[in-house]
């Protein structure tokens, strides 16, 4: 790669001031009160960009319901998010590079915010499209900025725990949504979500306005060709985010415009890759996904990601299965915040170069658990009843983000800075379309089993069997002061016998869905073992590369 061309003057840092990369803003000395100012702009920023999209997942059939969308319809909106939230870094990395991250922030967050109170005015599905879009491509920002941040907040010493808080924050977004969402929906009133969204937005452009990063080192970054890449890349994940997103609402194989946009998600795809394999520059470095240790990276990555969707899909989607409504999450949910922060807490404490995979194996263990205590569930569980399951699992998710992008920016600077996008993306990639996967090949699962389910339990309500038979007699006396006709009553009793029976079919199939995930988990940490020793001698090169770089060698990996 060629010497890198700066665009301004370097200034005259101290050793310890330097910024790791182009793009990363320097480390000066802080008063104390400036690195509390930079911390607490971290959490503002890391929780507006996930808080939007997190208040729009949380209360998806209000907001369905208020703009009168069908469930598929509802879907392209979430597809919007993910696919400018996965594919943001390939553009905001070099930007960042070439003309500082708070330029990008600004008008992000500028344009997200201008686009939440247009929403207010318009109220259409088209208007809340472009806001799912621009809150997509602010959350990458915001994440990034709020790692940078946080890493003012304390000496360069305690740059490996900073990365781990910071990446953290936006992770916390998720559960204090279903916490915030019953205050913010007060009678029924959709718009308050999106004013609190605008506020927030705004409060954090003024934020980053007024307590600006440190000025970094500024390159020329982009090519030409960058530009062609993110055209083919950009619509490629598009496609394949609506083909998961979509797969289990149409049905994998009944619907033809699934198998056209896969074929269209494989072809863009292909080319974008293909291009940058062959480019000088590239702006991803596609001969490092051919290395032994990178497929072990994105496979771990992608089943600690998956091993989430226990929570994500599985619990919540019993949950409103059995008609439990956000207000009564809401405890739930303040488990899960209080089980995410204690991880994010242990992870940055506990954090060493040689325990690294001991966090991800520890986590994957935490969500193995909570998956095996929630495969006995039933129709009569609440969610009190998954207090303990759920603080184990949002305790393994809050352990395992930190210590997995550190270890990937250790990989890349292993191979040079110009692998640091390369990896970025694909962490990002991993999380996003990880986490869709698991949605989809979960609910793929749930429905298969519901319906093996179904048709055992309906094989077995006869209306000749003596249980079924007091059922339905029970049912009819219930409504007898509400229907005087008696045919009337057999049928509603029929049907009512008929819900229960998909409820507690439902109901097993989610159980069924919680064993695989902790089959899957029980697979991984065997898989983790049998890898010990190769990973440890990584470890030792990679310790041994540190040292002989010395102590700025060692400081400047996380602060990528």
């Amino acid at each position: 790669m060629n010497a890198p061309v700066y665009l301004r003057r370097p200034p005259d840092w101290e050793e310890h001031e330097k910024p790791a990369l182009p793009g990363s803003p320097a480390m000066p000395w802080h008063a104390p009160w400036e690195r509390a100012c930079y911390a607490l702009v971290a959490i503002l920023v890391g929780l507006t960009g996930g808080l939007g999209n997190a208040l729009f997942t949380a209360n998806m059939p209000t907001i369905q319901g208020q703009l009168s969308l069908a469930p598929t319809e509802a879907l392209w909106l979430q597809g919007a998010y993910v696919t400018f939230n996965a594919t943001a870094n390939l553009l905001v990395y070099k930007f960042r590079q070439q003309y500082g991250m708070r330029l990008f922030t600004e008008i992000g967050l500028g344009v997200y915010a201008l686009l939440s109170v247009l929403h207010l005015v318009w109220g259409s599905p088209h208007s809340l499209l472009w806001l799912r879009a621009a809150s997509g491509m602010v959350a990458a920002t915001c994440t990034t900025l709020a790692l940078l941040y946080m890493l003012q907040a304390l000496p360069r010493k305690h740059v490996a725990r900073m990365v781990i808080v910071g990446v953290g924050i936006s992770q916390l977004a998720t559960p204090l949504a279903w916490v915030l969402s019953p205050s913010l929906l007060a009678h029924g009133n959709w718009q308050n979500l999106y004013l609190f969204e605008a506020g927030l937005a705004l409060v954090a452009f003024a934020a980053v306005v007024v307590l600006k990063l440190p000025t970094g080192l500024y390159i020329q970054s982009f090519e030409p060709l960058d530009f062609l890449t993110m055209a083919l890349l950009i619509p490629g994940v598009g496609l394949l985010v609506a083909v998961l997103l979509q797969g289990t609402t149409r049905w994998w194989l009944s619907d033809p415009l699934l198998g056209w946009m896969l074929a269209g998600a494989i072809g863009l795809l292909g080319a974008g890759f293909c291009l940058e394999h062959h480019r000088r520059n590239p702006l991803l470095q596609t001969r490092w996904y051919l290395q032994a240790g990178t497929v072990r990276f994105i496979v771990g990555a992608l089943i600690l990601r998956f091993l989430t969707s226990e929570q994500n899909y599985g619990v919540v989607g019993m949950m409103r299965m059995l008609g439990m409504s956000v207000e009564q999450m809401q405890p739930l949910f303040l488990v899960i915040l209080s089980g995410m922060v204690l991880g994010i807490a242990v992870s940055a404490l506990t954090f060493k170069l040689d325990n690294m995979r001991l966090q991800l194996v520890a986590a994957a263990a935490l969500l193995g658990i909570a998956a095996f205590l929630d495969a006995g569930r039933s129709s009569l569980d609440r969610p009190a009843d998954l207090f303990l399951s759920q603080f184990l699992a949002a305790l393994g998710a809050g352990v395992f983000m930190g210590p997995m992008l550190l270890q990937g920016i250790l990989m890349a600077l292993r191979h040079g800075p110009n692998h640091m996008v390369t990896v970025i993306v694909t962490i990002s990639l991993t999380q996003s379309l990880g986490g869709l996967a698991g949605a989809a090949a979960l609910g793929t699962y749930q429905a298969h089993r519901e319906q093996v389910y179904s048709s055992l339990i309906t094989a077995h309500m006869v209306p000749t069997d003596p249980q079924v038979s007091a059922r339905l007699q029970l049912q009819q006396q219930a409504m007898t002061s509400q229907l005087t006709d008696p045919v009337l009553r057999a049928a509603r009793a029929r049907a009512q016998l008929a819900q229960v029976a998909r409820r507690e079919a439902n109901v097993r199939a989610y159980a069924d869905v919680f064993r695989a995930l902790a089959t899957i988990a029980v697979g991984y940490l065997i898989w983790s073992l049998l890898m010990v020793p190769s990973l440890e001698r990584l470890a030792a090169r990679i310790q041994a590369g540190s040292e002989a770089g010395g102590p700025s060698a060692r400081a400047s990996a996380p602060s990528a």
